[in-house]
Formats: C-alpha cells, sequence, structure tokens
C-alpha cells in the first residue's frame, strides 16, 4: 500500500520501503515493481487521469534504504525542484544504525569518493567526489551507535561508503563490510538507514516545507542489545 506524506499541486512525497527500487536503470523495459511505475498507476487511478501520468524522479535512495522520496507532478515541480537539489538547498536528514561505538560523538566527514563501475559502490580514492556529511550519535548501546545524518552532497553511496570508511558500516551493509545481515521475513535487501526527513520549498509559493518519519521503533532494541 503506498504510503503518501505530503502533497500539492505540483509535488508528492512518499515512503520508499526497502528494497524497492526508485526507478529502473537503463533499458528499454521498465520494472512495475519500482515505486516510480507504483506511483504513476496509483495517481492515473486515483485521479482518473486519461493518457500518460507525468512524474518526475527528483532524486533517489539506494534499494536497501528506505524513506522520504520526492516526486514531481509537473514539469514546473520538476524544474524548480531539481534547480533545489542541484544547488543543496534542499535539507535531506538521515538516521543509521552503525556497528561500534562512534567517536567522536559528533562532527563532519569528507572524503573523496570515486564509483568503481564494476564492483557497483562507492571507494574512498584520491581524484574523485568531493563527499561531506555531518553525523551526531543519539544512543549507544555496548555493540552499536544511531545516528543523525545531515547529507551535505549527494554522491552515489555516500553514507554507506563513508561511514565504512570510519570504521563504523551501517548495520546490514554487507556490502561495506557490515558483519551482521537483517533478519527479514520479506526477504528484502535492506539495511539500517533511511531518509527520515526533506525540507524544501514548493514549486510555486516558495513556502517551506518540512517532510518527516520516524526511524524504525525496532531500532531501539538493537541499541539495546
Amino acid at each position: 500500500m503506498l504510503r503518501v506524506l505530503y502533497e500539492d499541486n505540483h509535488l508528492i512525497a512518499v515512503y520508499k520501503p526497502a528494497g524497492v527500487l526508485v526507478q529502473k536503470g537503463e533499458g528499454e523495459d521498465y520494472d512495475d515493481d519500482t515505486l516510480y511505475w507504483q506511483l504513476k498507476t496509483f495517481l492515473k487511478k486515483r485521479d482518473k487521469k486519461q493518457g500518460n501520468v507525468f512524474l518526475g524522479v527528483l532524486h533517489r535512495l539506494d534499494r536497501p534504504v528506505s524513506g522520504i522520496i520526492l516526486f514531481a507532478k509537473t514539469s514546473k515541480g520538476a524544474a524548480r525542484l531539481s534547480e533545489q537539489f542541484r544547488s543543496r538547498t534542499v535539507k535531506k536528514i538521515y538516521h543509521a544504525v552503525v556497528e561500534g561505538i562512534v567517536s567522536p560523538s559528533s562532527g563532519a566527514l569528507i572524503h573523496s569518493l570515486k564509483k568503481d563501475e564494476v564492483k557497483k559502490k562507492a571507494e574512498v580514492a584520491e581524484g574523485g567526489e568531493v563527499a561531506e556529511l555531518n553525523y551526531k550519535t543519539l544512543k549507544a548501546g555496548k555493540r552499536h551507535s544511531l545516528l543523525k545524518i545531515e547529507l551535505k552532497t549527494g554522491r552515489f553511496h555516500q553514507i554507506r561508503a563513508q561511514l565504512a570508511a570510519m570504521g563504523h558500516p551501517v548495520v546490514g551493509d554487507t556490502k561495506y563490510g557490515s558483519k551482521e545481515k537483517i533478519d527479514n521475513p520479506r526477504q528484502v535487501s535492506s539495511i539500517m538507514l533511511v531518509a527520515t526527513e526533506l525540507v524544501f520549498k514548493t514549486a510555486t509559493t516558495n513556502e517551506i516545507k518540512i517532510v518527516e518519519i520516524d526511524y524504525p521503533d525496532s531500532w531501539n532494541k538493537k541499541i539495546r542489545d
């Protein structure tokens, strides 16, 4: 069931479950399991639209990551919000459970990241793109820490690669060195990383909108274990 978090005449924000692609990559065929096609189908049916439904992809989340995704319902919405994402005026907040106790408990991470096209992962390397984020420890147990993360740039697998580079991979992210796997009854790819907040200006009124969700309550038990 599609979960709508915010909607106006030009924009719509929905929740992306872990394991779901935002949009299919290269190729002529489309995948009706993607969030893009689920939302298109939902809007077409709900609004009784004839013909094609416009839907603009403004940003993405990795397949195993859950959280807030913002789409454009009009070309004006797509143009205005794409510019906000390009100029980095959209505030993007994430929460993550990572392995280990993070020290210092808060700070900024700045790395040079390169995408390895063969391994399909980001690696810290000279000559890459600058990746920057701020983090703060909200809770810490004996073996895990809950972090709040503000993304300053939007590089490929950025949060996952940067946290792994500091020795604290996201729980379940075996691609980036996590020693733990997440038991998932739905058999979908998932890690303990969720996009919990987006702050942006509306397409036509420049009104500031804040879309928020909570991180999963089950994460608190993970911290206590």
